[in-house]
């Protein structure tokens, strides 16, 4: 990725974006950084990642320059901690607008925040909690492959952009669009008060799960099986009278 990739007017809202050569997550030297109470609005991309993970502590791997691994740290004041879980949600939103702009790629969101396209994986979403309080900080990451041929890929359901037939897979300008598209989303969110109905619709528009006959894997080793309805106020998936705030989705075929 280009050093310059800062200088874009969309990007203001960042003090800070940094690319690395390499290192353990982007996650974690953010969450590292958040000790600091000044520490808001930074942005860290490495052209390798040796420790990427994924939900459920899941490993996220890719050979270097074949990927982005990118992290935002971020400050909510004043936010109910209720909501706070829209946020990898606003992310996959964000990721999605990028890819489908700038990719010319037909990029959905599976719940809660997996980038699909025609149904395989491309992009993983994970926010951690750096630190709690009255300015909770918040770092969530966005792993993408772009280059991967077919024999890199970690698991069989995933793709890239290259596989996908993506019209750029210039890493800079997708990065570029990813962090525009997210302090847009951000900056909206903010100044709504962190209100939910203005992210919840855009979250609808884009999410693949809803209307689909869906599995979740749940905690404890249980399934549910039916149609995903809605989101709720807290991000939760409905599938039949039920909300689902943890698990593993799959997508089924119609009856």
């Amino acid at each position: 990725m280009r050093r310059d990739i800062a200088e874009d007017d969309r990007l203001s809202f960042y003090r800070e974006v940094e690319i690395v050569e390499t290192t353990g997550s982007t996650n974690a030297d953010l969450i590292a950084r958040a000790a600091d109470p000044d520490a808001d609005r930074i942005a860290l991309l490495a052209e390798a990642q040796e420790q990427g993970r994924g939900r459920h502590a899941r490993v996220w791997v890719s050979p270097p320059r074949a990927q982005i691994a990118l992290s935002i740290l971020v400050r909510l004041p004043g936010i109910d901690p209720s909501a706070l879980g829209w946020l990898p949600l606003l992310t996959g939103v964000a990721v999605v607008d990028a890819l489908r702009t700038t990719a010319a790629v037909p990029a959905t969101l599976k719940w809660p925040n997996d980038v699909l396209i025609e149904g395989r994986k491309v992009a993983g979403i994970l926010a951690e909690v750096a630190a709690s309080g009255a300015e909770p900080a918040i770092v969530v990451g966005v792993g993408l492959n772009v280059s991967l041929a077919e024999d890199e890929l970690p698991v069989p359901h995933a793709t890239s952009l290259t596989l996908a037939g993506a019209a750029v897979t210039d890493r800079t300008e997708l990065a570029r669009s990813i962090l525009a598209e997210f302090a847009r989303r951000m900056s909206a969110w903010r100044e709504e008060g962190w209100a939910v109905p203005h992210l919840a619709a855009a979250y609808r528009e884009h999410c693949s799960t809803l209307g689909a006959r869906v599995r979740a894997d749940l905690p404890g080793g249980k399934t549910l099986t039916g149609v995903a309805t809605d989101v709720d106020d807290a991000g939760r998936l409905l599938i039949g009278d039920q909300a689902v705030s943890a698990g593993d989705v799959t997508h089924l075929r119609p009856e």
